[in-house]
């Protein structure tokens, strides 16, 4: 095995550009995950703000558009690959099973973690937090115990799921700022397999299972949430309890069940058109609801808003915005024609000791 230091990776270049420029960008964005990370426990607000109004609202659109550098970038990603840059990982080879068990591990807590919003997260800067505390240990450990990114980036990360579902059109694949060799970690590699999508890791029935609930269910979760206010003022009750979770899990069995009987009486060449489809239906509704929201015109006054601009921009704009962001996600994902693109471009394979 390749035992090259990681110095030496460094000065390696990538798409003309050194190595140590994109680890420069991963420490920045790293060091912003801290800022804000520290300001959820000590500036509360100043922290929510900036994490859930604004870090997030931005993400699906860079999934959409360049998932390869979010995935470069992403800090609980720089968190579970630092063992691997260090030299001191087990490396241990991930078995197929349990890539798929991760896989569907991660879409469960994405949605039992996004309902919490309404109830804690989005008020409260120490619960967040938490959570990221909590994820970013996961991913270390991940990084610790198995090879490159099959621990955590490409199976349990609860955000991975919506980058296959997103990212299946995107405008620019840049280097694999993290695999300087590729380790056949995960099987198939989201990174480099071209249109990468949920349905094309079905290996195993827990990734079948994991791909068809979330490209499915994701469009009526995500409405569902959105109809959901925030708790606010102490602890949640029961009734919105039920609440939180109730009603984008029910409208998620909605478009779920939708979605398997469009695809059963699909014909084969259309099945790919159909993920295609869900997925702008999912970030479609996700900016129709979330644009109006930052800007205090969402459903429920207050909840998810970056700056109130009611006294400023009138209300019909921005149905001119959620309907523009509607026509650009559906032509991108489901009409645009481009050439095969990946995520990132597949460094060379590791050559491994016989």
């Amino acid at each position: 095995m390749n035992t090259k230091s990681t110095l030496f990776q460094l000065k390696q270049p990538l798409d003309g550009k050194p190595l140590v420029v994109w680890r420069s960008l991963q420490g920045l964005v790293w060091l912003v995950g801290l800022a804000i990370f520290l300001a959820l426990l000590f500036f509360p607000k100043v922290g929510i703000a900036a994490f859930w109004n604004v870090l997030i609202p931005v993400a699906p659109a860079l999934f959409v558009l360049a998932m390869g550098v979010w995935r470069n970038i992403c800090p609980l990603a720089t968190v579970a690959m630092l063992p691997h840059h260090l030299n001191f990982s087990k490396k241990k080879r991930l078995p197929l099973k349990w890539q798929g068990r991760l896989s569907l591990v991660g879409v469960a807590l994405l949605f039992l973690i996004v309902p919490f919003r309404h109830l804690m997260l989005n008020n409260d800067g120490l619960a967040t937090a938490a959570t990221l505390a909590f994820l970013a240990t996961l991913a270390f450990l991940g990084g610790i115990f198995f090879d490159s990114k099959s621990g955590w980036c490409s199976s349990l990360c609860p955000v991975h799921p919506v980058e296959k579902l997103y990212g299946q059109n995107v405008l620019y694949s840049p280097p694999n700022a993290h695999c300087g060799q590729c380790h056949n970690c995960v099987v198939p590699c989201p990174d480099s397999t071209p249109k990468m999508n949920p349905q094309k890791s079905t290996a195993r029935s827990s990734h079948r299972i994991a791909a068809t609930l979330l490209t499915g269910g994701l469009p009526g979760f995500i409405w569902g949430w959105f109809h959901v206010p925030d708790c606010k003022g102490g602890a949640a009750d029961w009734r919105e309890c039920i609440m939180a979770f109730g009603l984008p899990w029910g409208t998620m069995l909605l478009t779920l069940g939708a979605f398997l009987l469009l695809r059963h009486f699909s014909a084969e060449k259309w099945q790919t058109a159909l993920v295609s489809v869900f997925a702008a239906a999912s970030v479609s509704c996700y900016y129709w609801f979330r644009l109006p929201a930052l800007v205090g015109y969402g459903l429920f006054p207050g909840d998810g808003m970056l700056v109130d601009l009611r006294q400023v921009v009138p209300a019909w704009s921005l149905v001119l915005a959620q309907v523009s962001a509607v026509a650009f996600f559906g032509w991108w994902l489901i009409f645009r024609k481009t050439e095969v693109a990946v995520w990132a471009v597949r460094p060379p394979f590791l050559e491994r000791k016989k």
